[in-house]
């Protein structure tokens, strides 16, 4: 008899634990239901572009689900997730255009370079691909080590030693025709 009531028990068991997540992914989606259009709508308003916004909603939502045990108050999770994927969307808008605006100010500063000059953009295009990523995140997107080592899941250690490697094979390609690379 005791075995059935084990096996009883289980059935039980599993019962109430599907109901749980069933009500849970109800609760869920009825938050979703409720919040999404406004949430996108304010994400809106900051970035300035819709798919962008949906995205960014999106994202928090998907963040708040991964953690939906864990979280006392879902809106203001959602909330404050979305401001943090608008803030980073920001930092990552000004890291572009000072990267353009460098690249745009040294072209216009550049002197013409003579034909028997090597484009250094073909220079570092004819890297090879380990050295030609970090080398074109540091030195044309204008991250740091740690960030170029993270996208590009290297240690930092690695990352520096493969832009030395790339700065000694543009400076033997350069020959004299350069100025200090450093």
């Amino acid at each position: 008899m005791s075995g059935e009531h084990a096996a009883a028990g289980t059935v039980s068991t599993t019962r109430v634990r599907r109901a749980a997540i069933r009500s849970q992914e109800r609760a869920a989606a009825e938050l979703f239901t409720a919040l999404y259009p406004r949430l996108a709508g304010w994400v809106r308003r900051l970035v300035d572009d819709d798919g962008t916004a949906h995205e960014i909603a999106s994202e928090a939502f998907t963040r708040l689900w991964a953690r939906w045990t864990k979280v006392e108050e879902p809106s203001g999770f959602v909330y404050v997730t979305a401001a943090n994927l608008v803030r980073d969307h920001w930092r990552k808008l000004e890291r572009e255009r000072r990267a353009l605006r460098r690249v745009t100010t040294e072209e216009a500063l550049r002197p013409q370079p003579q034909e028997s000059d090597p484009s250094v953009r073909m220079l570092v295009q004819s890297l090879p691909e380990r050295l030609r990523n970090p080398a074109l995140l540091y030195y044309y997107a204008d991250l740091p080590v740690r960030e170029v080592a993270a996208l590009l899941g290297r240690n930092e250690g690695t990352v520096k030693a493969d832009l030395h490697a790339a700065r000694e094979l543009l400076r033997a390609k350069l020959g004299g025709r350069h100025d200090r690379i450093s």
